[in-house]
């Protein structure tokens, strides 16, 4: 297992700064936006497949307003997102109209909007990060911290992980892990303030506090998405990644680290 993830983050993480680094914001589609679109079609997909199992959800509409979500930061008209969003809500409820499968039909739109705004409205944060003054770089430090967080719980909760953080919700997570993975944010959150190309205008205590935000949503992230595939009896969301599981499981942490990164930018700096 442990062999299968190094390997997949060998070509993984390469594809993943290439996309960012030579992403133009001033391009309707940059290559970042698109990248994090294949993505969030990928792991919505794999989110309406697993509530597939218990209610049936409208998985192509799922599918096309997740990816308007995704590409809304392009679009310069304020009221993007409430249009989206009201659409999405009044489209659906129609579509329920016409459906031939009537049974349980308003928890499977329940759902259906569920993977829209979890999927495709949180990683939009991520685009229109990368939007921003320094976008690339705020961009590198989200991801980054989160797979520093990641890394650190991770290797810290297989070897010294004694106290288990939510063992009703993910079995095996350590409050060690949990610790050690706010450390690691923190560190690579510091990293931004030496003067580099990656360098941000962050104070000491500004990127301490980042990295340990990143770090704790982004771990809160990872356990809602252990609660929903506990819930719904699956252990990966899929096989896309070996190591790693599939789409949805490794941007668990990534979307609410983009988020808490985005408002950050621009409510605090």
């Amino acid at each position: 297992m442990l062999k299968q993830r190094v390997i997949t983050g060998l070509w993984g993480i390469p594809l993943l700064i290439t996309a960012v680094w030579f992403s133009r914001p001033d391009y309707f589609f940059p290559w970042f936006t698109i990248l994090v679109a294949i993505w969030g079609l990928l792991a919505v997909y794999e989110f309406y497949k697993i509530v597939a199992g218990k209610v049936p959800p409208l998985i192509y509409f799922g599918l096309v307003w997740t990816l308007l979500f995704i590409l809304s930061p392009h679009c310069p008209y304020a009221p993007t997102l409430p249009l989206l969003l009201t659409s999405a809500v009044v489209f659906s409820l129609i579509w329920l109209l016409v459906r031939p499968q009537k049974e349980g039909a308003f928890l499977g739109w329940a759902w259906t909007i569920v993977g829209i705004v979890y999927i495709g409205w949180l990683l939009s944060h991520l685009v229109a990060l990368r939007g921003l003054d320094d976008g690339r770089n705020w961009v590198f430090l989200a991801l980054l911290a989160n797979f520093g967080s990641d890394t650190a719980a991770y290797f810290t909760g297989r070897a010294l992980g004694r106290h288990k953080l939510a063992p009703n919700i993910s079995p095996g997570k350590t409050w060690e892990g949990t610790i050690a993975g706010i450390l690691g944010a923190v560190i690579i959150s510091l990293l931004f303030i030496i003067p580099s190309p990656l360098s941000l205008p962050l104070g000491y205590g500004q990127a301490i506090l980042l990295g340990l935000l990143i770090s704790v949503f982004g771990q809160l992230g990872d356990l809602v998405e252990s609660l929903l595939k506990r819930n719904m009896g699956v252990k990966d969301s899929g096989r896309l990644l070996p190591g790693h599981g599939g789409a949805l499981d490794r941007i668990d942490s990534v979307v609410f680290a983009g988020v808490v990164v985005y408002y950050y930018v621009i409510w605090a700096i």
